[in-house]
């Protein structure tokens, strides 16, 4: 099993920025990917960024992210930390919603779909006000 706790959410303005971050914890050897989706009121649950072990390596990992999100946030992982950062610029109203962190130990699914993970954290708030 694997823990995913998320952290960093908050209220912030049009055009601010946060950063989130998910400490995962338990069986984290040999996690193929981490990813972020959102979900917003009323709303089905949306992918928003993915990133990839690969060639021995988070940071040189391969990314993905929602054409929605693309230019404006960047996922990345510390490694030693077992942790995976979402750094979100430039945020919009439309950005509003819950924020959970999802991980897969082993290739499931596709990596910008809820398929593609087994584990999943309880989710932070994000608010940007207009």
């Amino acid at each position: 099993q694997v823990q995913l706790v998320e952290s960093g959410g908050g209220l912030v303005q049009a055009g601010g920025s946060l950063r989130l971050s998910c400490a995962a914890s338990g069986r984290t050897f040999g996690m193929q990917r981490m990813g972020w989706f959102r979900q917003a009121p009323g709303k089905e649950r949306e992918f928003v960024a993915t990133i990839r072990w690969s060639g021995g390596r988070w940071s040189g990992g391969s990314t993905t992210y929602a054409d929605s999100v693309k230019g404006r946030f960047t996922i990345s992982r510390d490694s030693a930390n077992n942790t995976v950062y979402l750094q979100m610029n430039s945020l919009k109203p439309e950005d509003t919603a819950v924020y959970c962190c999802a991980a897969v130990n082993r290739l499931i699914g596709v990596a910008d779909n809820s398929n593609g993970y087994d584990y999943w954290g309880q989710g932070t708030q994000v608010t940007v006000s207009s």
